[in-house]
């Protein structure tokens, strides 16, 4: 992790994230000031103008974001999932013009879900045709993390034998971004629709220019998101492991500290079991993308299923130890008590992650 990112974020959130979360929104001047100085997706190389930190780095980047706010810690997974998706597939010209915007406060999100392709993404029916040098985009997505502040928006969608992924400038006439009103949880992490009606952009927006692979395309970006959702819960769980303990430290009941108590104590040993657990399964998974191994989208699927059940869990707990005190709408183990809810679903839902894993456990069975 990057001491110096670490301590600017911590500096933009300070005490702020509570406030953020009742209002709905983070400043939009916090996330281009962050983004111009590399935090929002800070894996970028540095011959873009990002920091070129290691998938290990930059998920310790991310947990200690999630622990204060996971909020802004969406942001940084939608800037990170569209400069990895640009980088992957993007041409040496794409690359040098789109991460550098990406790296100088320009704010970017992606967009996959559909009302009719959630989980399913091969049900994906927005479509990008070619119209001489242009390209013609109809479509409709929906909460798409970050849309709300974007500048750009990467879309996937379905194109020529295949699909693609192109690079919307939100301004385009054409596109149509709605605010979800009131999410669940990460209330402040910019939650839109995006809705594409005759969207018409320069053929050289699609990145690569070619049609790809449906299931490789998303998969190759989803398993960024994984791994950065999977961080985040990590942070999630540290920030609730910290305020348990400190409560339990503190409070007194029948006549000495709730940590003496041994059902609190139990507690508080769960909540640690949670850290410790999420945390080698995410190094795991980390070592694994910045070796470039094969089996590094299996291990994003397993390391965002296991932190993001530890993390509901832990939220639950922190809330319960803390009791009334941990029960004012706002606050942190509130907050993480949606949040994580929330992280049960994105970048592929509890069930979703089970059947990938199934079908993995078999794979060794003659």
């Amino acid at each position: 992790m990057s001491d110096e990112l670490a301590a600017l974020i911590g500096a933009e959130i300070a005490d702020r994230a509570a406030g953020w979360d009742l209002a709905g929104a983070i400043p939009p001047e916090v996330l281009r000031g962050l983004g111009a100085k590399g935090a929002l997706c800070a894996e970028v190389p540095a011959e873009y103008g990002g920091r070129g930190l290691t998938g290990r780095a930059n998920g310790e980047l991310t947990s200690h974001a999630g622990a204060l706010c996971s909020s802004l810690r969406s942001v940084m997974t939608s800037q990170g999932m569209a400069a990895w998706t640009i980088q992957r597939f993007g041409t040496r010209r794409q690359r040098s013009a789109e991460l550098t915007r990406l790296t100088s406060g320009a704010l970017a999100a992606v967009a996959f879900s559909e009302p009719q392709a959630g989980s399913d993404l091969s049900a994906i029916a927005t479509t990008i045709t070619d119209d001489g040098d242009e390209v013609v985009l109809n479509g409709h997505k929906v909460w798409s993390t970050a849309a709300a502040y974007a500048d750009v928006v990467v879309v996937f969608g379905r194109y020529q034998d295949g699909a693609a992924a192109v690079v919307v400038p939100t301004d385009t006439p054409g596109v149509t971004v709605s605010p979800v009103a009131q999410p669940l949880g990460c209330r402040a992490a910019g939650h839109a629709d995006v809705v594409l009606d005759g969207v018409r952009l320069p053929a050289d927006r699609v990145l690569s220019g070619t049609s790809q692979s449906l299931g490789l395309l998303t998969t190759l970006a989803l398993t960024y998101g994984r791994l950065s959702v999977a961080w985040g819960c990590v942070g999630i769980i540290r920030g609730c492991l910290r305020a348990a303990a400190a409560h339990a430290r503190r409070r007194e009941q029948f006549g000495k500290p709730l940590a003496e108590h041994q059902l609190v104590a139990r507690h508080l040993s769960e909540l640690l079991v949670a850290e410790q657990t999420a945390t080698r399964v995410c190094e795991h998974a980390s070592d694994r993308w910045d070796s470039g191994s094969p089996e590094v989208s299996g291990e994003a699927v397993l390391a965002k299923h296991v932190a993001a059940g530890r993390a509901a869990h832990a939220a639950a707990t922190a809330v319960q130890v803390l009791a009334s005190a941990g029960s004012v709408d706002g606050e942190v183990v509130a907050r993480a008590y949606r949040d994580a809810k929330l992280m049960q679903i994105i970048e592929g839902s509890d069930e979703i992650c089970q059947l990938i894993l199934a079908e993995r456990a078999l794979e060794g069975v003659a």
